[in-house]
C-alpha cells in the first residue's frame, strides 16, 4: 500500500538525566546529552503521521499541554499550546483528520496528546473525533490498574473518556485488521506492562516504532535503561531481540523522545554492538 511517513513535533520536555539513564553514571552520559543547571536533560515527544490515500494513522499523540501550571512545571514541558496539532496544520490536517491513533501504552507523556490543552477551573476533552483508538490489552489493563510504583504516569480522566467516544478498541495479538498487513506489533513489559511497538513496512525497510523500549539514540547500547523502566534486564533482552532482527533486515528505528534524531538505521559495528548507521533528524514524504 502506498503511504508516505511523517515526523512530528510535540511538546516537549525537561527531565532528570539520572532518572532517564538509570545506572548509567552521570560522568557517562552528561557527554551525551546537553544538562541545564537543575540536572535535566532535553526530551521531545515525538508522533509519527503515516499518510495513506485514503486514511490518515498517527501513532503516539506526545504529552501534549493537558497540565496545570504546577505540574506543566514539574514534569519540565516548555510549551503552552498544544503543538501537535500545531505540527498537524503544517501537513494540511486537523485533529478531525485522523482516522485511526495508535497508542504505544497509556503513560500521559505519550498519550496526554489526546486532550486538549489546561483551561483553568474546565475539565480536558478528548481530541481526534473520527478517529479509533487502538490500545494493547495489557497495557490498557495496567492504566486501569496500575502499580502504587506507577501510578502516576497514568491518566484517569484519559482512560474514562476514551471509553465513553465508543471508539476504543483493544488490541490483542500481533495484528489488526483495522490497520492491516502493512502493519505488525511487537511487545515489551520492561518498562510497562504490553507495551506495544508497531512496525511499519516502507520501501526502505521495516520501521519500528520503539516508544520506550529504546526512547533514543543513546539507548541503542543494550546496557543503557531508564530508572522509570520496570524491569531493566528484562528491558535489554527485549531490546537486544527488536535490535538483532533488524539489523538483520535493514530495519530502522523511530524514537519519540530523542530531540536531535527521528530515526535511524540499525546496524552492528565491529565489535558487535548495536549502532545507528544512518540517521534522519526528521522524516518528510518517506
Amino acid at each position: 500500500m502506498t503511504k508516505q511517513l511523517f515526523s512530528l513535533a510535540g511538546n516537549s520536555q525537561k527531565l532528570d538525566g539520572g532518572a532517564m539513564f538509570g545506572n548509567v553514571p552521570k560522568a557517562m552520559w552528561q557527554n551525551w546529552v546537553t544538562v541545564d543547571e537543575e540536572n535535566r536533560i532535553d526530551l521531545s515527544c515525538r508522533a509519527l503521521l503515516v499518510k495513506e490515500p485514503s486514511r490518515n494513522i498517527l501513532f503516539e499523540t506526545g504529552i501534549g499541554a493537558f497540565f496545570e501550571p504546577k505540574y506543566k512545571q514539574r514534569f519540565g514541558v516548555n510549551e503552552d499550546d498544544h503543538i501537535l496539532l500545531d505540527s498537524l496544520k503544517q501537513h494540511g490536517l486537523t485533529h478531525e483528520d485522523i482516522d485511526i491513533v495508535v497508542l504505544s501504552h497509556m503513560h500521559f507523556d505519550h498519550a496526554g496528546g489526546l486532550l486538549t490543552k489546561y483551561q483553568e477551573n474546565k475539565e480536558p476533552e478528548l481530541l481526534f473525533p473520527n478517529a479509533t483508538y487502538l490500545v494493547g490489552a495489557a497495557n490498557w489493563e495496567r492504566a486501569n490498574n496500575p502499580h502504587f510504583r506507577d501510578r502516576a504516569s497514568f491518566l484517569p480522566v484519559l482512560n474514562k473518556l476514551l471509553e465513553q467516544s465508543g471508539r476504543l478498541v483493544i488490541v490483542e495479538g500481533n495484528s489488526n485488521d483495522l490497520l492491516g498487513e502493512d502493519y505488525h506489533f511487537h511487545y515489551s513489559d520492561g518498562h510497562t506492562p504490553g507495551m506495544m511497538l508497531t512496525e511499519i513496512a516502507t520501501e526502505k525497510g521495516p520501521v519500528v516504532f520503539a516508544a520506550d523500549l529504546i526512547p533514543g539514540a543513546p539507548w541503542v547500547h543494550l546496557p543503557i535503561t531508564m530508572g522509570y523502566d520496570r524491569f531493566p534486564e528484562h528491558l535489554i533482552e527485549e531490546k537486544s531481540s527488536l535490535l538483532g532482527d533488524l539489523s538483520t533486515r535493514d530495519g530502522w528505528i523511530y524514537f519519540t523522545h530523542d530531540p536531535e534524531i527521528a530515526c535511524g538505521k540499525v546496524s552492528k559495528n565491529e565489535k558487535g554492538r548495536f549502532q545507528l548507521s544512518e540517521s534522519y533528524s526528521d522524516l518528510t514524504g518517506w
